[in-house]
């Protein structure tokens, strides 16, 4: 079965995929379906008769509890391929006769540097400078797949001098120059987290997603207390990403005071197959306005228009910027 798993990896390492799925049908052996997102579009990998082996050998290599399947659950193990030692991690989920698992590889992703994010000089200048802040609140927003984390973790693999520490749920990608903390809720909650980040003197703190209240009140919090914060959260402009803090339970005299930056971006592949960013930034006087007054100054650029503006520069396609703003 190791064979087997390493050329499964082979596959997704070739094709730059960092998620691969597995759903095995209890009680019949053949039925196990392996799938990997390429290029937006799902793919099955041909399977081999005894895929159902391999399943359970992922489990047991990511020390999974084969005795209580019924509970979701998360493991993680490493694998070389090719020279390269992977980091991976799998979650499993079951059903009544279904068992669904997804191996993430953590640290398939090349290494990116801010000016390969985007094409818009004013954008990269952004996000070159956005770590030289002392303390403030910065939020990257958009919808799943939009490059939230490919953004913040180039811009804080760029970040030099600053001690930088991280509370993610779960960890998307392995790195080596800041320290990363799993929240976990048996072992390690984001309320324990801050608590033990403060202890050691950070500069920088990356808070992975917001999720929940919980998550965006740690987020403001750390801020309040004079540190620089980075973070994501799923919305679909810049605006809504405050409206989201707000029906999270943040104070909004707290998140006025704290919010110095928020960007909503999209991520498109290009012919060449190579990836740019879109950005829509607001700036700390622009937050300050529409937190006050709920208006924008007139030279504030919407997301819809920096989209049709990089199809003018033949950076995007008609049909992909109509795609995007259905």
């Amino acid at each position: 079965m190791h064979e087997r798993l390493i050329t499964i990896l082979r596959i997704a390492l070739a094709n730059h995929v960092t998620d691969i799925h597995f759903s095995l049908l209890e009680g019949n052996r053949e039925n196990v379906i392996i799938e990997m997102r390429l290029k937006g579009e799902v793919r099955r990998v041909r399977g081999q008769p005894d895929d159902d082996r391999l399943f359970r050998y992922i489990m047991y290599r990511a020390n999974l509890d084969l005795a209580n399947v019924f509970e979701p659950q998360t493991g993680s193990f490493t694998e070389t391929v090719e020279g390269k030692q992977l980091s991976l991690r799998f979650a499993l989920v079951c059903s009544y006769r279904m068992k669904s698992g997804v191996l993430r590889i953590l640290n398939n992703h090349s290494a990116l540097h801010i000016e390969e994010l985007s094409e818009d000089a004013d954008t990269v200048y952004w996000l070159q400078h956005l770590t030289d802040s002392r303390s403030g609140l910065y939020v990257f927003s958009g919808p799943t797949g939009s490059g939230k984390t490919t953004t913040l973790y180039t811009i804080l693999a760029e970040t030099q001098g600053k001690k930088i520490y991280s509370l993610e749920d779960p960890i998307e990608v392995v790195q080596e120059n800041f320290v990363q903390l799993q929240v976990n809720e048996r072992q390690l909650t984001y309320a324990d987290g801050i608590k033990q980040l403060m202890r050691q003197d950070p500069d920088i703190i990356f808070i992975g997603e917001i999720r929940d209240s919980l998550a965006a009140e740690m987020a403001v919090r750390s801020a309040l207390t004079g540190h620089l914060v980075v973070t994501s959260i799923h919305s679909a402009d810049c605006t809504g990403a405050i409206s989201r803090m707000l029906e999270l339970g943040v104070r909004e005299y707290q998140l006025k005071d704290v919010l110095c930056g928020i960007a909503n971006q999209r991520l498109f592949m290009r012919e060449d197959g190579s990836r740019t960013g879109v950005y829509e930034i607001m700036t700390r006087k622009e937050i300050v306005q529409y937190m006050s007054s709920h208006t924008l100054p007139e030279e504030h650029i919407s997301l819809k228009e920096k989209l049709h503006e990089a199809c003018g520069r033949g950076i995007l396609s008609k049909a992909q910027i109509e795609e995007e703003t259905l």
